[in-house]
Order: C-alpha cells, then sequence, then structure tokens
C-alpha cells in the first residue's frame, strides 16, 4: 500500500481513538521526557555532561574518552537504570500502537506491557546495538540498512512473547528482506513533523524539553509503524 494510503487510514484511526489516543500518548511521552531529562541531571552524570559540552564548545576537548573522568559512582547506576528502562517503556506503546492499528481497544496500561518480556527486550536491544555498531564500522550506509533489518523485532516478539530474542531477530531480517528502502521511505516522510517538533522545542524558553507537537507526532508514527508491521505479516499469508 503506498505511504499516503497508510498515513490516511492512520489518520482516521486516530481521531476514532480520542481522546484516549492521545491522553496515552502524553503519559508515554510523560514517562520518557523525564527519564531522558533524568539521565543527565542525576547528581553524577549532570556535571559530567556539562563539563563535556563547555569543553567541546571552548576547543578544549582532546579527547572524547574525557567526559568518563568526569562521572561519579553517585549517577551511573541510576543512569544505566533509566537506560535499561526506557527499551522497555517504548515496547509497552508498541503494543499499545499495535492494538489499535488492528482494531482492538488498546488501553493506557499497556505502556507497560513490556515488563511481561522484560529479559527478552533488553535481549534484542543489547544484540542489535551490538549488530548495528559491527555493520557502522565497515561504513555509515551498512548500519543504517542493519537498523532497518531489526525493526520489527519487538513487534514479532509482541505477537509472541514465546519466541527467544535471536527468533526474533532473525524473523525480523527475513521479513525486512527487500522491504527497508520501503520502511526508510516511510520514516522519511515524517522528516517535516519531526523538524517541527524539534523547533518548537529549542525555541520555548525553558530549562526542559517540552515536546508539543509529539503529542498528535508520537501516535501518529507509532501507529503507522505498526500498520507497516501488520501490512508486511499479511503479505506472508497472501
Amino acid at each position: 500500500m503506498p505511504i499516503f494510503q497508510i498515513k490516511t487510514g492512520v489518520r482516521k484511526q486516530m481521531l476514532e481513538n480520542a481522546p484516549k489516543l492521545f491522553i496515552t500518548g502524553i503519559i508515554f511521552i510523560a514517562i520518557t521526557t523525564v527519564m531522558s531529562e533524568l539521565q543527565f541531571r542525576l547528581p553524577g552524570t549532570a556535571n559530567a555532561y556539562d563539563l563535556y559540552l563547555q569543553q567541546l564548545a571552548n576547543g578544549e576537548l582532546q579527547n572524547l574518552s574525557m567526559i568518563y573522568s568526569y562521572f561519579r559512582p553517585s549517577g551511573v547506576p541510576l543512569a544505566f537504570l533509566l537506560w535499561l528502562l526506557s527499551p522497555v517503556i517504548d515496547v509497552g506503546y508498541k503494543s499499545f500502537c499495535i492494538k489499535i492499528s488492528r482494531g482492538l481497544a488498546g488501553e493506557h496500561k499497556d505502556i507497560f506491557d513490556g515488563f511481561l518480556c522484560f529479559g527478552k527486550i533488553l535481549l534484542i536491544k543489547i544484540i542489535t546495538n551490538i549488530l548495528i555498531m559491527l555493520w557502522s564500522l565497515l561504513f555509515i550506509f551498512p548500519g543504517i540498512v542493519a537498523y532497518y533489518r531489526y525493526r520489527q523485532a519487538y513487534y514479532i516478539l509482541l505477537d509472541d512473547p514465546k519466541k527467544g530474542a535471536l527468533q526474533c531477530i532473525r524473523e525480523s531480517t527475513s521479513l525486512m528482506r527487500g522491504k527497508k528502502l520501503d520502511l526508510f521511505l516511510l520514516d522519511l516522510s515524517f522528516i517535516g513533523w519531526v523538524a517541527l517538533n524539534t523547533l518548537v522545542v529549542l525555541l520555548l524558553p525553558l530549562p526542559f524539553s517540552l515536546p508539543i507537537v509529539s503529542i498528535w507526532l508520537t501516535p501518529y508514527y507509532g501507529i503507522t509503524c505498526a500498520t507497516y508491521y501488520n501490512q508486511l505479516i499479511s503479505a506472508l499469508t497472501v
């Protein structure tokens, strides 16, 4: 299905599921925004990040690894915990979006569905990050290809939580064979919304990020990606 038809159908679903859709999106945005802010503001991590930016701006940073010398043990474990929780919350929101995309009654509590597969989600994140990093060592393009190759792994896990992390990654690789450019173009179609969201965040004179545009963009993009996955698996049965 052409991209514009996918997105037209998604916008219709969004309006049909308002206001629940937007309330759930706001909850998700609030959780992820707080987690992101905390990662750079926790005692022991905030100073390290600030000093890194200051030295970078002044041209004094001789080695990127110098940033690690500013870390303090008090904040690092908490920042690492937030890093671990981030993909779990993200997969929970994917669970909500895929239910909406299939005409099911998604609920606010779906955001926490990721905790039901906590270990497998972390394994998928770690394994795919390592693979993407290794491919990126060859050149940036293979790294981008690898990123799109593994994009469906979390959806596959949500459809069948009994599957292992490696199986989900292998099935995603198979599912995305010959389809990576399609998904890249789908992502590219949101570039205007992402630019607008970034501009609004930068222009607001606040000490923290307030992603206002994301209230619309987050469910729009989430349901669109879920719909794309639905079409991929539907094509297998044709």
